[in-house]
């Protein structure tokens, strides 16, 4: 089976915006700064937009020295610090020391209505993935669990024919749509190549409310689509699942049009 890569998203900041670009370079974490940076509470806990819809409108644009944050009143640029202090901030139940870049918190803080601090995966900190799917040595930045998310087009657009109101892919927050196969064909792949990178399938997506937010209102629906519509035909043993968690096993670039090839 060829399948194409139909699109590439990036998400630099957790729970936020997604740039839509034509290529991307993949690391051993995943895609160049996927998901580098993201708030933490007081407590160092992580903040999403699960607690906050209103951060998936917020866009951040990294750069080579600092990132660039646009949402309503909030435009800032926050510069690398010069002097790194760290915090230890968890996500899942994973503890992770991460560098603090304080220049955005007021603000932040003050938009979303709660003491939050930016932190940034940067090379010293270590984040495994689960064990039980990865080989040793494999990372991730702070994504949920895995390096890369992969969906089909043909599984939302299924998905859509149950709904009386159509959802985008972006509701689902792949790094990487694939255009080309059958409804929920990632769900029997093991490994695949895309252009000249091989990943692992390692892992259904499980699902959660965060679905529910509409990425571009920044607002969850009243009516629990498309996760009530889900519960309906997507519920295993995992919960409720849509899309496919990958590690990458090698590093170059990805572009749009790149042939997906299922390796087994």
């Amino acid at each position: 089976m060829v399948c194409t890569l139909s699109a590439l998203h990036v998400f630099p900041l957790k729970s936020a915006d997604a740039l839509s670009v034509a290529q991307a370079q993949v690391t051993l974490l995943g895609l160049n700064d996927d998901r580098r940076w993201m708030l933490v509470d007081a407590d160092g806990r992580f903040v999403t937009g699960r607690q906050h819809p209103k951060l998936v409108r917020l866009r951040a644009l990294p750069s080579a020295d600092g990132l660039e944050l646009h949402v309503e009143h909030v435009r800032m640029y926050v510069k690398r610090p010069a002097i790194v202090q760290r915090l230890t901030v968890t996500v899942w139940k994973d503890t992770v020391s991460a560098a603090h870049w304080p220049d955005a918190d007021d603000a932040l803080s003050d938009w979303l209505g709660q003491k939050v601090h930016l932190v940034h995966r940067d090379e010293q900190a270590v984040r495994p993935v689960a064990a039980d799917y990865a080989q040793p040595g494999d990372e991730v930045s702070f994504a949920d669990g895995f390096p890369i998310l992969l969906l089909s087009a043909s599984a939302v657009d299924a998905l859509n024919a149950r709904l009386s109101q159509p959802v985008s892919a972006l509701h689902f927050r792949p790094n990487l749509l694939i255009d080309g196969c059958a409804p929920h064909a990632e769900d029997d792949w093991k490994r695949i190549r895309i252009g000249e990178i091989e990943f692992d399938v390692v892992k259904p997506c499980t699902r959660c409310v965060f679905t529910t937010v509409d990425p571009q209102f920044g607002e969850r629906r009243s009516d629990g689509e498309p996760l009530q519509t889900l519960k309906d035909y997507r519920r295993s043993t995992q919960g409720i699942t849509f899309g496919q968690n990958l590690i990458p096993r090698g590093i170059g670039t990805l572009r749009v049009g790149d042939p997906v090839r299922v390796l087994k």
